[in-house]
């Protein structure tokens, strides 16, 4: 297939219809509206279901139903409108259910600004709602990958029964790049047996979809079934790039599209004879800790480069261990570091001797 130049929310969109999606309940917020404008022209096109909820609190409920009959369903939002979804995701979570969130991750906190930013990374990684569980959380950094993880996404929704995040930048839904849809996987999925689709009293057990459960025998064995479907999820699908780690001796460690600017930096260093490599995260849950203990005893110190006040930094401290300095570069309000910046930074802690 050729490919085809396209804006990032709008290729989302067309590779969630590629994956099999048919029900998309959305409400508007900037950056990530030409999701829902391109799902409410393309839905009725291939006999899917698109609504424009009245809140994004209904909109995360109408997700919850449709997945709850085996649909393959998706919502979109942008940092507030993710908060408010909140609730419905710890339910979905609980109920077992797949799903894909997406969210264009815009400034903040409160209603913010319309920038890229990346403060939402605590919200995505650590729970965001209520209880013990975890998202799979996918962080793009081209408009090709995001494609590509959301069909990936809803796959291993399905797989292992638990919600899926795309989570990407402003930058990511509102710039153009060209973009080639790939083949639906031939990934071996699960038949959803546990979906209610209708009962006839006879030819099999009966569904029920639930997250209420006053017995703490109960619930307590629910979370313990989570508790190893997270562990199986870290053992099977951690995802990274190093990119010029093999003789690296400083690290620098982003995600998203920050990444791709953090790349550009390397190849800055490099022409003056300094050894850098970058460590992207592409799951930011599951966090790949291997890589940066892979590395903590070759580099001379980390740098976590973010657009935020620094959160994705924690899981990097964590996975170093103390044996190596991890510094840390902040851009926040909607700016967007340049090459030329992260490579001054990196020059600045070499001339300290950090």
């Amino acid at each position: 297939m050729a490919k085809k130049l396209m804006k990032g929310n709008e290729a989302i969109a067309e590779a969630a219809i590629k994956a099999g999606c048919r029900f998309f309940f959305g409400y508007p917020i900037t950056p990530q509206n030409e999701i829902p404008e391109y799902m409410s022209r393309r839905m009725p096109q291939i006999g899917g279901t698109f609504v424009q909820a009245e809140s994004e609190v209904a909109a995360i409920n109408m997700v919850y139903g449709a997945a709850g009959a085996g649909a393959r369903a998706m919502t979109s939002s942008s940092s507030p409108g993710i908060s408010l979804k909140q609730e419905g995701i710890s339910y979905i979570a609980c109920a077992e259910l797949p799903a894909v969130i997406v969210n264009m991750v815009r400034t903040g906190p409160g209603l913010g600004g319309i920038l890229p930013s990346q403060g939402d990374y605590f919200q995505a990684t650590k729970g965001g709602g209520h209880g013990d569980y975890h998202l799979i959380v996918l962080a793009p950094s081209s408009i090709q990958e995001a494609a590509d993880l959301i069909m990936d996404g809803f796959d291993l929704a399905d797989l292992y029964r638990n919600p899926v995040m795309i989570l990407g930048d402003g930058m990511i839904g509102q710039m153009m790049e060209p973009v080639e849809f790939k083949e639906p996987s031939e990934r071996p999925l699960p038949k959803k047996d546990w979906a209610a689709t209708g009962w006839d009293g006879k030819s099999r057990k009966r569904a029920v979809i639930n997250s209420l459960y006053i017995a703490a025998e109960e619930m307590e064995e629910v979370t313990q079934r989570l508790k190893a479907r997270y562990q199986e999820i870290k053992d099977n699908e951690t995802r990274v790039e190093e990119y010029m780690m093999e003789d690296a001796e400083i690290c620098i460690t982003a995600y998203g599209t920050v990444a791709r600017i953090a790349k550009s930096a390397v190849q800055k260093l490099r022409a003056e004879g300094i050894k850098a490599g970058v460590i992207r995260p592409i799951t930011v849950w599951p966090f790949p800790d291997a890589s940066y203990a892979k590395y903590a005893d070759q580099v001379k110190f980390f740098l976590d480069v973010e657009m935020s006040l620094g959160q994705m930094v924690e899981d990097v401290k964590l996975s170093v261990n103390g044996k190596k300095p991890v510094h840390f570069m902040g851009i926040t309000g909607g700016f967007v570091p340049t090459p030329s910046q992260i490579a001054e930074q990196v020059k600045n802690i070499m001339k300290e001797g950090k």
